[in-house]
């Protein structure tokens, strides 16, 4: 037999105004209606659930130890129902239920994480998954559709790019390597010294012939993270290409070193891309814009703005 409540969304959003204006004549004006009205609702409320709820003292009501406990349940529940309705009238309106973020692992957390915090409030319960991709990981994000928004270090042919920042890579070891007895480090050099480099995230990992990066060193290690990788060079192991955010606090204490060499490209320039420009929502263009207005490119009115930006309305 199906369960058949006793109580009312309507009693308890009463309750709660009730306990939340401090008494029944201001939660009376909140509600527009008549004090009367709800002193009877919570009175039936009371009565159908069998539970004294509150109690009047001197000319104050207040919760009682039962009442301060199912308060806080109808909180949870009332809230509820208002965010199953909130996101049935997102989905009415085109408003995604949820998007799907793919960040190069180069790019600052900060700006993403600025951009986010800024999202939050105007989200509407919108979830977020932010996937941290390597190289042509990002580009298989794009070019199969696989995400709604892409933040890489490669635009693929036929996407545009909205510019976000530069991220300088520095070639690095720790201080006590061989390799900072040398001025300046030519490739052959590098190529008899031990390389740690961060897992390739797409289908080009195991594809030799790639030209991303300097990858020429006889000997490798793999991992996943640069923080990863900075743990192994702090004990004295190995070479690495790190952006410059995430090691400068090791440079700054002088633990590793950075070293002058001509054979890898030192800026890479990250971009926002739209992989499915005609299908993302307004959540998505939403967050979009403030992913590049909290990235230093994106707000630099110098750089003006693309006529064919994949943020266009």
């Amino acid at each position: 037999m199906m369960y058949r409540p006793h109580s009312t969304l309507e009693q308890w959003r009463i309750l709660q105004a009730v306990v939340d204006h401090g008494g029944y004549a201001h939660a009376a004006e909140a509600l527009n209606k008549s004090q009367s009205s709800l002193n009877h609702a919570v009175a039936k409320l009371q009565s159908q659930l069998g539970v004294q709820l509150l109690e009047v003292r001197g000319r104050k009501a207040e919760l009682t130890e039962e009442g301060k406990v199912l308060l806080r349940r109808s909180r949870q529940l009332t809230q509820q129902i208002e965010q199953l309705e909130q996101l049935a009238a997102n989905m009415e309106q085109g408003w995604e239920h949820e998007l799907l973020i793919s960040r190069e692992a180069i790019y600052p957390s900060s700006y993403l994480f600025d951009a986010l915090s800024r999202f939050y409030p105007e989200s509407r319960g919108t979830r977020v998954t932010v996937i941290d991709n390597i190289i042509s990981g990002s580009t298989d994000a794009i070019t199969n559709r696989k995400v709604d928004l892409a933040i890489s270090g490669h635009v693929p042919a036929g996407h545009l790019g909205i510019p976000l920042a530069l991220i300088r890579m520095v070639l690095c070891c720790h201080r006590d390597h061989p390799l900072t007895r040398e001025e300046q480090v030519e490739p052959g050099r590098l190529e008899q010294e031990l390389q740690i480099v961060i897992r390739d995230t797409g289908p080009l990992a195991a594809d030799p012939d790639k030209d991303i990066g300097w990858l020429k060193a006889k000997e490798r290690w793999t991992v996943s993270q640069f923080r990863d990788a900075i743990d192994i060079l702090r004990r004295g192991v190995g070479f690495c290409w790190i952006p410059q955010h995430e090691v400068q606090p090791h440079l700054d204490t002088g633990e590793l070193v950075e070293l002058q060499s001509t054979v890898y490209k030192h800026l890479i320039p990250i971009n926002l891309i739209v992989p499915d420009q005609d299908n993302l929502g307004p959540a998505g263009k939403r967050f979009a814009e403030m992913i590049r207005e909290c990235s230093p490119m994106g707000c630099d009115p110098t750089l003006g703005r693309n006529p064919s930006s994949p943020l266009r309305d």
